[in-house]
Protein backbone atom coordinates (compact mmCIF):
# COMPACT_ATOMS: atom_id res chain seq x y z
CA UNK A 1 0.00 0.00 0.00
CA UNK A 2 1.82 3.11 -1.27
CA UNK A 3 0.97 6.78 -2.32
CA UNK A 4 3.15 9.60 -3.85
CA UNK A 5 2.90 12.73 -2.01
CA UNK A 6 5.16 14.44 -4.64
CA UNK A 7 7.51 13.27 -8.03
CA UNK A 8 9.98 11.69 -5.88
CA UNK A 9 8.48 10.64 -2.02
CA UNK A 10 6.29 7.34 -1.71
CA UNK A 11 4.36 6.81 1.52
CA UNK A 12 4.37 2.96 2.68
CA UNK A 13 1.31 2.79 4.41
CA UNK A 14 0.52 0.12 7.19
CA UNK A 15 -1.07 -2.92 5.06
CA UNK A 16 -4.43 -4.70 5.80
CA UNK A 17 -3.60 -8.42 6.17
CA UNK A 18 -7.01 -9.55 4.88
CA UNK A 19 -7.90 -11.14 7.86
CA UNK A 20 -10.01 -7.98 9.75
CA UNK A 21 -7.21 -6.46 11.87
CA UNK A 22 -7.50 -3.13 12.20
CA UNK A 23 -4.22 -2.33 13.85
CA UNK A 24 -0.62 -3.54 14.41
CA UNK A 25 2.28 -2.70 16.20
CA UNK A 26 5.68 -2.06 15.02
CA UNK A 27 8.07 -3.69 16.52
CA UNK A 28 11.34 -3.66 15.10
CA UNK A 29 12.75 -0.89 12.08
CA UNK A 30 15.46 -2.37 9.49
CA UNK A 31 16.54 0.25 8.57
CA UNK A 32 16.62 4.40 9.09
CA UNK A 33 16.26 7.87 7.80
CA UNK A 34 19.36 7.80 4.97
CA UNK A 35 19.46 4.02 4.38
CA UNK A 36 19.09 2.77 0.71
CA UNK A 37 16.55 0.65 0.13
CA UNK A 38 15.97 -1.72 -2.72
CA UNK A 39 12.67 -3.50 -4.03
CA UNK A 40 10.91 -6.36 -1.46
CA UNK A 41 13.90 -5.67 1.48
CA UNK A 42 12.50 -5.73 4.93
CA UNK A 43 12.44 -2.56 6.31
CA UNK A 44 10.50 -3.24 9.49
CA UNK A 45 8.73 -6.43 11.69
CA UNK A 46 5.21 -5.77 13.00
CA UNK A 47 3.40 -7.54 15.72
CA UNK A 48 -0.97 -7.76 14.76
CA UNK A 49 -3.04 -9.43 17.46
CA UNK A 50 -2.62 -12.95 15.75
CA UNK A 51 1.13 -12.65 14.55
CA UNK A 52 4.32 -11.19 13.54
CA UNK A 53 5.38 -10.56 10.18
CA UNK A 54 8.10 -8.98 8.68
CA UNK A 55 7.18 -6.22 5.76
CA UNK A 56 8.82 -5.35 2.82
CA UNK A 57 9.06 -2.11 0.97
CA UNK A 58 7.67 -2.41 -3.09
CA UNK A 59 10.17 -0.24 -4.76
CA UNK A 60 13.93 1.30 -4.63
CA UNK A 61 14.58 4.56 -3.16
CA UNK A 62 16.42 6.28 -0.04
CA UNK A 63 14.52 6.58 3.25
CA UNK A 64 13.61 10.18 4.34
CA UNK A 65 11.48 9.41 7.56
CA UNK A 66 10.39 6.63 9.88
CA UNK A 67 6.62 8.06 10.54
CA UNK A 68 6.32 6.18 14.26
CA UNK A 69 8.78 4.74 16.33
CA UNK A 70 8.97 0.97 17.47
CA UNK A 71 6.62 0.21 20.16
CA UNK A 72 3.63 2.10 18.41
CA UNK A 73 0.45 0.72 17.42
CA UNK A 74 -0.74 1.82 13.95
CA UNK A 75 -3.74 1.82 12.25
CA UNK A 76 -3.85 -0.39 9.29
CA UNK A 77 -3.89 2.18 6.37
CA UNK A 78 -1.77 4.94 7.86
CA UNK A 79 1.54 5.53 6.72
CA UNK A 80 4.42 4.65 7.99
CA UNK A 81 7.95 5.33 6.14
CA UNK A 82 8.92 7.97 3.90
CA UNK A 83 10.93 6.93 0.85
CA UNK A 84 11.94 9.14 -1.70
CA UNK A 85 12.33 7.30 -5.21
CA UNK A 86 15.12 8.31 -7.54
CA UNK A 87 14.51 10.58 -10.58
CA UNK A 88 13.80 7.93 -13.40
CA UNK A 89 11.89 5.38 -11.03
CA UNK A 90 9.21 8.75 -10.35
CA UNK A 91 9.23 9.20 -14.11
CA UNK A 92 8.39 5.24 -14.29
CA UNK A 93 5.80 5.79 -11.97
CA UNK A 94 4.05 8.40 -13.25
CA UNK A 95 2.61 6.27 -16.13
CA UNK A 96 1.51 3.80 -13.70
CA UNK A 97 -0.52 5.72 -11.65
CA UNK A 98 -2.30 7.31 -15.15
CA UNK A 99 -3.10 4.18 -16.12
CA UNK A 100 -4.58 2.68 -12.99
CA UNK A 101 -6.61 6.31 -12.88
CA UNK A 102 -8.08 5.22 -16.13
CA UNK A 103 -8.51 1.45 -15.88
CA UNK A 104 -9.20 -0.77 -13.16
CA UNK A 105 -7.28 -3.04 -14.21
CA UNK A 106 -4.06 -2.74 -11.65
CA UNK A 107 -0.65 -2.33 -13.61
CA UNK A 108 3.68 -2.71 -12.62
CA UNK A 109 4.13 -4.04 -9.22
CA UNK A 110 1.11 -3.93 -6.67
CA UNK A 111 2.80 -4.29 -2.61
CA UNK A 112 0.93 -6.58 -0.46
CA UNK A 113 1.56 -7.59 3.49
CA UNK A 114 4.30 -9.59 2.81
CA UNK A 115 5.96 -9.11 -0.53
CA UNK A 116 4.96 -7.41 -4.00
CA UNK A 117 2.33 -8.08 -6.75
CA UNK A 118 3.76 -9.32 -10.17
CA UNK A 119 5.22 -6.98 -12.69
CA UNK A 120 3.40 -6.65 -15.45
CA UNK A 121 4.78 -9.64 -18.53
CA UNK A 122 5.13 -8.62 -21.58
CA UNK A 123 5.31 -12.63 -22.65
CA UNK A 124 1.67 -13.06 -24.81
CA UNK A 125 -0.13 -15.82 -23.09
CA UNK A 126 -2.34 -18.12 -25.25
CA UNK A 127 -5.93 -16.75 -25.60
CA UNK A 128 -8.09 -18.92 -22.98
CA UNK A 129 -11.03 -20.54 -24.09
CA UNK A 130 -14.51 -18.80 -23.70
CA UNK A 131 -12.46 -15.68 -22.89
CA UNK A 132 -13.66 -13.57 -26.05
CA UNK A 133 -16.58 -11.43 -25.91
CA UNK A 134 -17.50 -8.19 -28.17
CA UNK A 135 -15.85 -4.57 -26.80
CA UNK A 136 -19.41 -3.75 -26.27
CA UNK A 137 -20.41 -6.83 -23.65
CA UNK A 138 -16.85 -6.64 -21.91
CA UNK A 139 -16.97 -2.99 -21.17
CA UNK A 140 -19.90 -3.24 -18.63
CA UNK A 141 -17.80 -6.14 -16.89
CA UNK A 142 -15.00 -4.16 -16.09
CA UNK A 143 -17.89 -1.91 -13.15
CA UNK A 144 -18.99 -5.34 -11.73
CA UNK A 145 -15.82 -7.14 -11.43
CA UNK A 146 -14.18 -3.73 -9.66
CA UNK A 147 -17.48 -4.29 -7.52
CA UNK A 148 -16.70 -8.31 -6.87
CA UNK A 149 -13.01 -7.19 -5.97
CA UNK A 150 -13.67 -4.56 -3.34
CA UNK A 151 -12.23 -1.90 -5.21
CA UNK A 152 -15.97 -0.08 -5.33
CA UNK A 153 -17.30 1.18 -8.90
CA UNK A 154 -14.84 1.16 -11.59
CA UNK A 155 -13.89 4.46 -14.35
CA UNK A 156 -15.47 3.50 -17.63
CA UNK A 157 -12.73 1.62 -19.19
CA UNK A 158 -11.11 2.50 -22.84
CA UNK A 159 -10.15 -1.04 -23.42
CA UNK A 160 -11.21 -4.59 -22.77
CA UNK A 161 -11.70 -5.26 -19.33
CA UNK A 162 -10.06 -8.28 -17.43
CA UNK A 163 -11.62 -11.54 -18.38
CA UNK A 164 -13.39 -13.15 -15.85
CA UNK A 165 -12.93 -16.91 -14.54
CA UNK A 166 -13.89 -19.56 -16.80
CA UNK A 167 -16.24 -22.34 -15.35
CA UNK A 168 -14.21 -25.89 -14.99
CA UNK A 169 -11.14 -24.40 -15.98
CA UNK A 170 -7.84 -24.22 -13.72
CA UNK A 171 -7.93 -20.35 -12.71
CA UNK A 172 -4.60 -18.78 -14.00
CA UNK A 173 -2.46 -17.80 -10.98
CA UNK A 174 1.52 -17.24 -10.22
CA UNK A 175 2.65 -20.24 -7.78
CA UNK A 176 3.11 -16.86 -5.10
CA UNK A 177 0.09 -16.41 -5.82
CA UNK A 178 -1.73 -19.81 -5.21
CA UNK A 179 -0.35 -19.94 -2.07
CA UNK A 180 -1.27 -16.42 -0.84
CA UNK A 181 -4.66 -18.35 -1.86
CA UNK A 182 -4.54 -21.16 0.49
CA UNK A 183 -2.69 -19.84 3.46
CA UNK A 184 -5.76 -17.38 3.27
CA UNK A 185 -8.30 -20.35 2.32
CA UNK A 186 -9.51 -18.80 -0.51
CA UNK A 187 -11.12 -20.57 -3.50
CA UNK A 188 -9.13 -19.40 -6.76
CA UNK A 189 -12.19 -20.43 -8.81
CA UNK A 190 -14.37 -17.96 -7.02
CA UNK A 191 -11.72 -14.90 -7.77
CA UNK A 192 -12.47 -12.41 -10.48
CA UNK A 193 -8.88 -11.89 -12.07
CA UNK A 194 -8.13 -8.53 -12.57
CA UNK A 195 -4.59 -9.14 -14.02
CA UNK A 196 -3.67 -9.79 -17.80
CA UNK A 197 -5.40 -12.30 -19.81
CA UNK A 198 -7.08 -13.23 -16.78
CA UNK A 199 -4.29 -13.71 -14.22
CA UNK A 200 -5.44 -13.73 -10.53
CA UNK A 201 -3.48 -11.38 -8.55
CA UNK A 202 -2.14 -10.61 -5.01
CA UNK A 203 -4.54 -7.64 -4.65
CA UNK A 204 -7.76 -10.05 -6.28
CA UNK A 205 -7.21 -12.61 -3.31
CA UNK A 206 -6.71 -9.84 -0.52
CA UNK A 207 -9.72 -8.66 -1.86
CA UNK A 208 -11.49 -11.46 -2.21
CA UNK A 209 -10.79 -12.02 1.61
CA UNK A 210 -12.06 -8.60 2.47
CA UNK A 211 -15.30 -8.93 0.52
CA UNK A 212 -15.88 -11.56 3.45
CA UNK A 213 -15.52 -9.29 6.52
CA UNK A 214 -17.54 -6.46 7.69
CA UNK A 215 -16.32 -3.35 5.30
CA UNK A 216 -13.91 -0.98 7.47
CA UNK A 217 -14.68 2.74 8.49
CA UNK A 218 -14.05 4.96 5.92
CA UNK A 219 -10.09 6.41 6.77
CA UNK A 220 -10.70 9.68 8.95
CA UNK A 221 -7.60 12.39 7.55
CA UNK A 222 -5.14 12.61 10.41
CA UNK A 223 -5.27 15.61 12.41
CA UNK A 224 -2.66 18.18 11.57
CA UNK A 225 -1.26 18.65 15.20
CA UNK A 226 -2.47 16.59 18.50
CA UNK A 227 -4.36 18.93 20.93
CA UNK A 228 -1.73 19.41 24.02
CA UNK A 229 -3.29 18.21 27.36
CA UNK A 230 -4.47 20.37 29.78
CA UNK A 231 -2.27 21.68 32.60
CA UNK A 232 -5.07 21.05 34.94
CA UNK A 233 -5.77 16.79 34.14
CA UNK A 234 -2.74 15.23 36.19
CA UNK A 235 -2.13 11.77 34.94
CA UNK A 236 -2.77 9.04 37.84
CA UNK A 237 0.12 8.78 39.65
CA UNK A 238 1.28 5.07 41.23
CA UNK A 239 4.57 3.84 42.81
CA UNK A 240 7.04 3.06 40.32
CA UNK A 241 8.63 0.94 42.61
CA UNK A 242 6.13 -1.42 43.96
CA UNK A 243 3.94 -1.64 40.54
CA UNK A 244 4.64 -1.70 37.17
CA UNK A 245 2.01 -1.15 34.46
CA UNK A 246 2.18 -3.43 30.99
CA UNK A 247 0.33 -2.07 28.51
CA UNK A 248 -2.58 -4.43 26.84
CA UNK A 249 -1.56 -4.56 23.56
CA UNK A 250 -1.02 -7.17 20.26
CA UNK A 251 -1.67 -10.83 21.07
CA UNK A 252 -2.76 -10.43 24.87
CA UNK A 253 -5.11 -7.65 23.52
CA UNK A 254 -6.23 -9.98 21.57
CA UNK A 255 -6.87 -13.21 24.00
CA UNK A 256 -8.36 -11.12 26.64
CA UNK A 257 -11.26 -9.52 23.93
CA UNK A 258 -11.68 -13.45 22.82
CA UNK A 259 -11.65 -14.69 26.58
CA UNK A 260 -14.56 -12.02 27.45
CA UNK A 261 -16.56 -13.21 24.77
CA UNK A 262 -16.44 -16.47 25.13
CA UNK A 263 -17.31 -16.73 28.63
CA UNK A 264 -19.83 -14.65 28.72
CA UNK A 265 -21.64 -15.64 25.41
CA UNK A 266 -21.21 -19.79 25.60
CA UNK A 267 -22.82 -21.34 28.76
CA UNK A 268 -19.41 -23.29 29.94
CA UNK A 269 -19.85 -26.69 31.72
CA UNK A 270 -16.75 -28.68 32.28
CA UNK A 271 -16.29 -32.55 33.21
CA UNK A 272 -13.44 -34.02 34.84
CA UNK A 273 -12.20 -37.92 34.72
CA UNK A 274 -8.94 -39.52 36.14
CA UNK A 275 -7.80 -42.49 34.33
CA UNK A 276 -4.70 -44.74 34.32
CA UNK A 277 -2.49 -43.97 31.51
CA UNK A 278 0.06 -46.67 31.94
CA UNK A 279 -0.42 -48.37 29.29
CA UNK A 280 -0.50 -45.28 26.87
CA UNK A 281 3.35 -44.29 28.29
CA UNK A 282 4.55 -47.66 27.35
CA UNK A 283 3.17 -47.39 23.75
CA UNK A 284 5.02 -44.26 24.13
CA UNK A 285 7.79 -45.20 24.83
CA UNK A 286 7.63 -48.07 22.41
CA UNK A 287 6.81 -45.77 19.44
CA UNK A 288 9.82 -43.74 20.33
CA UNK A 289 11.94 -46.47 18.73
CA UNK A 290 10.15 -47.49 16.01
CA UNK A 291 11.85 -46.32 13.00
CA UNK A 292 8.64 -45.01 11.06
CA UNK A 293 8.71 -42.59 13.76
CA UNK A 294 12.59 -41.40 13.33
CA UNK A 295 13.37 -37.37 13.60
CA UNK A 296 9.44 -37.06 14.40
CA UNK A 297 7.83 -35.46 18.08
CA UNK A 298 6.74 -38.65 20.14
CA UNK A 299 5.26 -37.79 23.17
CA UNK A 300 1.81 -38.36 25.27
CA UNK A 301 0.07 -35.05 23.89
CA UNK A 302 0.67 -37.60 20.11
CA UNK A 303 -1.62 -40.28 21.83
CA UNK A 304 -4.38 -37.46 23.46
CA UNK A 305 -4.55 -36.11 20.87
CA UNK A 306 -5.38 -39.55 18.52
CA UNK A 307 -7.68 -40.29 21.69
CA UNK A 308 -9.66 -37.20 21.02
CA UNK A 309 -9.94 -37.39 17.44
CA UNK A 310 -11.15 -40.82 17.69
CA UNK A 311 -13.89 -39.53 20.51
CA UNK A 312 -15.25 -36.98 18.20
CA UNK A 313 -15.12 -39.91 15.31
CA UNK A 314 -17.52 -41.82 17.39
CA UNK A 315 -19.63 -38.31 18.75
CA UNK A 316 -19.68 -36.34 15.99
CA UNK A 317 -22.61 -33.81 16.75
CA UNK A 318 -19.63 -32.41 19.49
CA UNK A 319 -17.68 -31.03 16.49
CA UNK A 320 -20.02 -28.16 16.08
CA UNK A 321 -20.02 -24.52 16.45
CA UNK A 322 -23.28 -22.18 17.22
CA UNK A 323 -24.90 -19.64 14.87
CA UNK A 324 -26.41 -17.42 16.39
CA UNK A 325 -27.28 -15.02 13.59
CA UNK A 326 -28.77 -17.75 11.27
CA UNK A 327 -30.08 -19.80 15.09
CA UNK A 328 -28.31 -22.92 13.50
CA UNK A 329 -25.78 -25.40 14.78
CA UNK A 330 -23.34 -25.77 12.04
CA UNK A 331 -21.98 -29.67 12.48
CA UNK A 332 -18.47 -29.86 11.18
CA UNK A 333 -17.28 -32.99 8.83
CA UNK A 334 -13.47 -32.18 9.50
CA UNK A 335 -11.88 -31.77 12.84
CA UNK A 336 -9.09 -28.65 12.41
CA UNK A 337 -7.27 -29.67 15.52
CA UNK A 338 -6.46 -26.60 17.97
CA UNK A 339 -2.95 -27.11 20.09
CA UNK A 340 -2.76 -24.07 22.79
CA UNK A 341 0.51 -22.65 22.89
CA UNK A 342 1.91 -20.64 25.30
CA UNK A 343 4.67 -18.48 23.25
CA UNK A 344 6.57 -15.13 24.72
CA UNK A 345 3.94 -12.61 23.47
CA UNK A 346 0.68 -14.98 25.12
CA UNK A 347 -0.95 -17.59 24.59
CA UNK A 348 -1.86 -18.60 20.82
CA UNK A 349 -3.93 -21.61 19.24
CA UNK A 350 -2.97 -23.01 15.98
CA UNK A 351 -4.16 -25.96 14.71
CA UNK A 352 -3.82 -28.78 12.45
CA UNK A 353 -5.74 -28.71 9.48
CA UNK A 354 -8.13 -31.72 8.66
CA UNK A 355 -6.43 -33.53 11.80
CA UNK A 356 -9.25 -36.27 11.34
CA UNK A 357 -7.59 -37.34 8.06
CA UNK A 358 -4.47 -37.83 9.32
CA UNK A 359 -1.90 -41.01 10.36
CA UNK A 360 -0.40 -41.30 13.44
CA UNK A 361 3.14 -40.57 11.59
CA UNK A 362 1.40 -37.91 10.08
CA UNK A 363 -0.66 -35.95 13.10
CA UNK A 364 3.18 -36.49 14.72
CA UNK A 365 5.03 -34.32 12.28
CA UNK A 366 1.85 -31.79 12.40
CA UNK A 367 1.94 -31.43 15.91
CA UNK A 368 6.06 -31.18 15.50
CA UNK A 369 5.90 -28.38 13.21
CA UNK A 370 3.05 -26.58 14.83
CA UNK A 371 5.15 -26.24 18.51
CA UNK A 372 8.44 -25.50 17.04
CA UNK A 373 6.90 -22.81 14.45
CA UNK A 374 4.27 -21.14 17.88
CA UNK A 375 8.10 -21.13 19.93
CA UNK A 376 9.55 -19.10 16.78
CA UNK A 377 7.14 -16.31 16.39
CA UNK A 378 6.27 -17.75 13.16
CA UNK A 379 2.77 -18.63 13.10
CA UNK A 380 1.06 -17.11 10.33
CA UNK A 381 -2.75 -15.62 10.93
CA UNK A 382 -4.25 -18.79 8.78
CA UNK A 383 -2.70 -21.24 10.99
CA UNK A 384 -5.28 -19.58 13.80
CA UNK A 385 -8.56 -19.75 11.89
CA UNK A 386 -10.99 -22.20 11.34
CA UNK A 387 -10.19 -24.38 14.68
CA UNK A 388 -13.22 -26.82 15.69
CA UNK A 389 -11.91 -28.36 18.70
CA UNK A 390 -8.96 -27.75 21.21
CA UNK A 391 -6.43 -29.26 23.43
CA UNK A 392 -4.77 -27.16 26.47
CA UNK A 393 -1.70 -29.13 28.27
CA UNK A 394 -1.54 -27.71 31.52
CA UNK A 395 0.27 -30.64 32.39
CA UNK A 396 3.47 -29.30 31.14
CA UNK A 397 3.31 -26.68 34.19
CA UNK A 398 2.87 -29.77 37.02
CA UNK A 399 -0.84 -28.63 37.26
CA UNK A 400 -3.66 -31.46 38.28
CA UNK A 401 -6.50 -29.85 35.43
CA UNK A 402 -8.35 -26.96 35.04
CA UNK A 403 -11.57 -25.53 33.82
CA UNK A 404 -10.53 -24.27 30.12
CA UNK A 405 -12.34 -21.42 28.44
CA UNK A 406 -13.39 -22.78 24.82
CA UNK A 407 -12.08 -21.09 21.79
CA UNK A 408 -14.36 -19.10 20.04
CA UNK A 409 -16.56 -20.34 18.00
CA UNK A 410 -16.01 -24.16 18.80
CA UNK A 411 -17.67 -26.17 21.32
CA UNK A 412 -15.25 -28.31 23.37
CA UNK A 413 -11.70 -27.86 24.46
CA UNK A 414 -9.93 -30.88 26.52
CA UNK A 415 -7.36 -29.82 29.21
CA UNK A 416 -4.97 -32.68 30.20
CA UNK A 417 -3.16 -32.60 33.62
CA UNK A 418 0.10 -33.71 34.86
CA UNK A 419 0.83 -37.43 34.54
CA UNK A 420 2.27 -38.41 37.75
CA UNK A 421 2.95 -41.85 39.53
CA UNK A 422 0.00 -42.65 42.20
CA UNK A 423 -1.46 -45.30 44.00
CA UNK A 424 -3.99 -47.22 41.81
CA UNK A 425 -6.23 -50.33 42.04
CA UNK A 426 -5.32 -52.50 39.03
CA UNK A 427 -6.29 -56.34 39.08
CA UNK A 428 -7.61 -56.35 42.81
CA UNK A 429 -4.29 -54.68 44.07
CA UNK A 430 -2.63 -51.64 44.38
CA UNK A 431 0.27 -50.59 42.57
CA UNK A 432 1.78 -47.85 41.51
CA UNK A 433 0.14 -46.34 38.19
CA UNK A 434 0.82 -43.46 35.42
CA UNK A 435 -2.61 -41.41 36.30
CA UNK A 436 -3.40 -38.15 34.78
CA UNK A 437 -7.11 -35.86 35.05
CA UNK A 438 -8.52 -34.80 32.21
CA UNK A 439 -11.47 -32.06 31.94
CA UNK A 440 -14.19 -31.58 28.88
CA UNK A 441 -15.52 -28.05 29.26
CA UNK A 442 -18.08 -27.98 26.58
CA UNK A 443 -20.69 -25.24 24.92
CA UNK A 444 -24.00 -25.98 26.59
CA UNK A 445 -25.98 -24.52 23.93
CA UNK A 446 -25.13 -27.26 21.81
CA UNK A 447 -23.94 -30.01 23.44
CA UNK A 448 -25.50 -31.93 26.38
CA UNK A 449 -24.54 -33.56 29.62
CA UNK A 450 -24.53 -37.08 27.89
CA UNK A 451 -22.59 -35.78 24.92
CA UNK A 452 -20.10 -34.57 26.54
CA UNK A 453 -19.86 -37.28 29.12
CA UNK A 454 -19.54 -39.98 26.27
CA UNK A 455 -16.71 -37.93 24.66
CA UNK A 456 -14.54 -37.79 27.65
CA UNK A 457 -15.47 -41.15 28.66
CA UNK A 458 -14.13 -42.34 25.19
CA UNK A 459 -10.77 -40.34 25.13
CA UNK A 460 -10.56 -42.06 28.67
CA UNK A 461 -10.98 -45.55 27.46
CA UNK A 462 -8.48 -45.28 24.51
CA UNK A 463 -5.56 -43.99 26.61
CA UNK A 464 -6.54 -46.67 29.36
CA UNK A 465 -6.45 -49.02 26.62
CA UNK A 466 -4.91 -47.58 23.56
CA UNK A 467 -4.91 -51.07 21.38
CA UNK A 468 -8.85 -49.27 20.88
CA UNK A 469 -7.02 -46.74 18.94
CA UNK A 470 -7.30 -49.74 16.37
CA UNK A 471 -10.40 -51.31 17.04
CA UNK A 472 -12.52 -47.62 17.51
CA UNK A 473 -10.74 -46.51 14.42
Amino acid sequence: MTTMTDSSVREFKMPDVGEGLTEAEILKWYVQPGDTVTDGQVVCEVETAKAAVELPIPYDGVVRELHFPEGTTVDVGTSIIAVAVGDGAAAAAEPVQEAVAEEPKPEGRQPVLVGYGVSTSSTKRRPRKGAQAPAAAQAPSAAIQAELNGHGPAAPAASAAPAAPVTGERPLAKPPVRKLAKDLGVDLATVVPSGPDGIITREDVHAAVSATTPAAEPEAAPAAVAPAPSPTAAPASYDTTRETRVPVKGVRKATAAAMVGSAFTAPHVTEFVTVDVTRTMKLVEELKQDKEYTGLRVNPLLLIAKALLVAIKRNPDINASWDEAAQEIVVKHYVNLGIAAATPRGLIVPNIKDAHAQTLPQLAGSLGELVSTAREGKTSPAAMQGGTVTITNVGVFGVDTGTPILNPGESAILAVGAIKLQPWVHKGKVKPRQVTTLALSFDHRLVDGELGSKVLADVAAVLEQPKRLISWA
